[in-house]
């Protein structure tokens, strides 16, 4: 079976990783894991969010982190921006990319932004429209594509009509989440088979949680069918406020190790990388949740 030759990791672990921390993680953590990313090799690193802090606390002061970050040429640094009032904070803050998301669900689009999956996408596409005028880059984010809390099984063409859609407002890269990490290979295939339907592979990344232990082996599944770009998080961190009970995103550790052994180029120190997992797994007083680090411990 073909794989791509190279691979494009999107670390998340600042913004997806640590939304959902009860405790603050002070600035400087957060700054300090960026920079220790930034020193990894990694070329995109999701640094925050601007949303309203009454409903994801840990992102308030996502301004301060982006204006104390070194940031590296030839490395990108998106935030999340949910409204235009978002997208002005993070146009003051001198981001080039912003993301937004939406879901395949109707009842999880309900509960984590409070509208349904027509009145999110309606909402997105004046923010699209005013990022990509400032010469913003605009990531979409489609929720729930194998899977949802509320409602079970979800439809691959529900998630192709979202992700139709995003791309269709300027969105030039797609990631399909499986939010709860519910998914099986088979399952990532098919979804991506409806999706690559009506847009191009390489406008597709994919996001998967490990909450059963099948993140690693649904990204070699859509491996196969050409997705090129992974999100992951440092140390495994993370989970979803919305979704009870599910796991980080997938390990970037352990994904590197498994592309390394593969021969897929990512461009990235897996030591270097290891050590801003310690590096947070300490600060956040817990063992790390990448399997790689451990054995190495």
């Amino acid at each position: 079976m073909r794989h791509p030759n190279r691979v494009k990791i999107v670390e998340v672990g600042p913004r997806d990783g640590l939304q959902n921390e009860a405790k603050p993680v002070p600035v400087e953590i957060k700054v300090e894991l960026i920079d220790r990313l930034t020193d990894t090799g990694l070329s995109a690193i999701e640094s925050g969010s601007f949303v309203s802090p009454k409903w994801v606390p840990q992102m308030a002061a996502t301004a301060e982190v982006m204006a104390a970050i070194k940031r590296r040429p030839g490395v990108s640094y998106p935030v999340l921006t949910p409204n235009l009032q978002g997208l002005e904070a993070a146009l003051a803050a001198g981001v080039e990319e912003v993301a937004v998301f939406a879901a395949a669900s109707e009842t999880f689009s309900q509960k984590n932004i409070n509208c349904s999956i027509a009145e999110s996408l309606d909402r997105f596409a004046p923010l699209a429209a005013r990022a990509r005028a400032e010469g913003l880059r605009v990531r979409g984010y489609v929720s729930c594509t194998l899977g949802c809390p509320y409602e079970g099984a979800i439809a691959p063409s529900a998630v192709a009509e979202v992700a139709g859609k995003l791309a269709a407002m300027g969105c030039y890269e797609i990631s399909l989440g499986d939010t709860v990490g519910v998914g099986t290979p088979t399952k990532a295939q098919t979804m991506i088979d409806a999706v690559t339907n009506r847009l191009p592979v390489d406008m597709l990344a994919a996001h998967f949680h490990d909450t059963y232990g099948q993140a690693l082996a649904n990204l070699l599944a859509v491996m196969e069918r050409g997705v090129a770009v992974m999100d992951s998080s440092v140390a495994g961190l993370g989970g979803c406020p919305y979704a009870k009970g599910a796991a980080g995103n997938v390990a970037t550790e352990d994904l590197v190790y498994m592309l390394n052994g593969m021969g897929i180029h990512t461009g990235i120190d897996l030591d270097r990388l290891m050590e801003a997992g310690s590096f947070i797994s300490a600060a956040l007083d817990r063992p790390t949740g990448s399997k790689v680090a451990r054995a190495r411990g």
